[in-house]
């Protein structure tokens, strides 16, 4: 069955979604900056996350559609936090990963109303111009129109060797629907991470958080959730897990992923 994309309008702004599941509970997804509009993969998002549809109803959320310039991430979590109030949202499971990672401490640490649990996946809880590095090489790519290279400095960054290999032929595919004004929009959410920083507010968050990372995450570094995970070590409501072998894009490769971030929920 066809996964319906659904629009919320608040007073300034609309925003894409999509949901299933037919749990009490809600779970809200916030995937990581990408070219593609993750939208065009709703069925795809709702199967791989079937296990979680017992339990819970999902949302899965776009950034805004009306992009202003600049757009940080902070503006990110704020529109992203209104989305949720006006469709009534509140004490959702929320689980971010990569830049919608950094988008979902901010939310908890923001807005804790409106989290009761808190997961995020290969993220980063600031942005240095070390870690700048690879999203700085992406945004030239798309500022120079070169979607093929773009996605392949993408794919290669986020998967393991071996798995980018495998796919190299579909990202280079992919690579020609890319629009202008993808290419637009990308640059601007990618810019929005240069100067993220909330390591130092961290401990503010107040609900349960699991952190999930990888070790060859060549993107944001495993070291980038060890960081989070300092800051909340003297929580028992907190729990770090690291994997090692399936690089940035965990969330999307280990096997037992949302069988983890299932366990969490439900213990907590």
């Amino acid at each position: 069955m066809k996964t319906p994309i659904e629009t919320v309008r608040t007073e300034t702004f609309t925003m894409d979604y999509f949901r299933f599941g037919q749990g009490e509970n809600v779970f809200v997804i916030l995937p990581g900056l990408s070219v593609d509009n993750v939208m065009k993969y709703a069925g795809s998002v709702a199967k791989s996350y079937s296990l979680l549809s017992k339990d819970y109803t999902i949302y899965v959320f776009d950034r805004r559609k009306e992009l202003p310039e600049p757009y940080s991430v902070y503006d990110m979590a704020r529109d992203t936090a209104a989305a949720l109030r006006a469709l009534g949202l509140s004490r959702v499971c929320l689980f971010g990963a990569s830049q919608g990672g950094m988008i979902a401490m901010t939310i908890a640490i923001e807005a804790p109303e409106l989290v009761s649990k808190l997961v995020v996946g290969s993220t980063s809880a600031r942005v240095t111009g070390e870690t700048y590095e690879a999203i700085f090489r992406w945004i030239q790519l798309a500022k120079d129109g070169n979607a093929k290279d773009l996605y392949l400095a993408f794919g290669e960054a986020l998967y393991p060797e071996r798995f980018y290999q495998q796919i190299r032929g579909v990202l280079t595919d992919s690579a020609k629907g890319v629009t202008e004004e993808d290419l637009a929009r990308f640059v601007i959410l990618a810019e929005g991470t240069a100067g993220f920083n909330v390591l130092d507010r961290v401990h503010e968050i107040a609900c349960p958080v699991l952190v999930i990372g990888s070790a060859d995450d060549h993107v944001l570094g495993g070291a980038a959730s060890e960081q989070i995970a300092e800051q909340l070590k003297d929580r028992p409501d907190c729990e770090l897990y690291l994997y090692n072998g399936y690089g940035h894009a965990a969330y999307d490769l280990a096997p037992d992923y949302r069988k983890r971030v299932l366990a969490f929920c439900k213990a907590h």
